[in-house]
């Protein structure tokens, strides 16, 4: 299974009941390995969790902490881009070359990194401690 159809698949078992908006991701760690995650919203917003973050916390539960690439899969008009606080936590397993790739349920695209998405991000040599 590719990572596209692995989006597209878990964006189905997203919990979504007050916003309406299914989010898949499915993530390719560096051992080539597949992790997924969906949106889980929450009543008391804002906190719930992002797809991103889902597939991320899968793929550490699994043992892995290196990202090779990213799809987030949503319905819309045009591809959505991981939020902020998304880009973050893409940046504490990728670098700046990590290919995202966003896509709608129609088949529209937006191929991009993280170094585009986050310029400038904070890591842990920032901290002083890489």
């Amino acid at each position: 299974m590719d990572l596209l159809d692995a989006a597209r698949q878990v964006r189905e078992n997203a919990h979504a009941p007050y916003s309406g908006f299914k989010v898949g991701a499915a993530l390719r760690a560096e051992s080539g390995r597949i992790f997924v995650g969906c949106n889980v919203e929450n009543a008391a917003y804002p906190e719930g969790t992002c797809a991103e973050a889902g597939a991320i916390a899968a793929m550490v539960a699994g043992g892995e902490t290196g990202l090779s690439e990213i799809v987030v899969v949503a319905a819309g008009e045009v591809p959505v881009s991981p939020c902020g606080g998304c880009r973050q936590k893409l940046a504490e397993f990728g670098t700046g070359d990590l290919r995202i790739i966003m896509a709608t349920l129609d088949g529209k695209r937006r191929d991009t990194t993280l170094a585009a998405l986050l310029p400038g991000a904070f890591g842990a040599a920032d901290m002083g401690t890489a």
